[in-house]
């Protein structure tokens, strides 16, 4: 089963790599830079303070893209299985994800945490109007 909005799932899970991907292409150089070394019988803490804050910002947002874009993927699956994974659903969909793109950008790049909180609200509005509407479907009320 093909439906549009399994495009937007995809390009997400993609995105996701490709935070991964920045994440080690700074930290690892930064950890070789500075000479940090791990100690596994000191709090993880102590050694992610000695990491520079924009090679941390890249992994903070790595494990952003494992929370919130969870529930995305839920509700985009369950309206591609509902049949209702085109139209303005998948537009949802794509907006969702030029927003956590967007957030990505943000935090990697300046880290503005009043910028990023704007486009993780915006994000949020998007991704509970698509839950809103798979509900809708779901529960037989009118067609979303």
């Amino acid at each position: 089963m093909h439906t549009p909005i399994l495009s937007a799932v995809i390009a997400l899970v993609l995105w996701t790599f490709v935070m991964w991907f920045w994440l080690y292409a700074t930290r690892i150089p930064a950890i070789v830079k500075g000479k940090i070394k791990f100690d596994p019988y000191r709090p993880v803490s102590e050694f992610l303070d000695k990491i520079p804050p924009s090679a941390r910002w890249k992994a903070d947002n790595y494990n952003h893209l494992h929370e919130q874009p969870t529930v995305f993927y839920a509700v985009a699956i369950m309206l591609a299985l509902l049949g209702a994974g085109g139209g303005l659903n998948a537009t949802l969909a794509w907006v969702y994800v030029g927003l956590r793109v967007m957030h990505s950008l943000v935090q990697a790049l300046v880290n503005k945490v009043e910028v990023r909180f704007a486009v993780f609200v915006a994000a949020s509005i998007v991704l509970m109007i698509l839950a809103v509407r798979a509900a809708l479907i779901l529960f037989g009320g009118p067609s979303a």
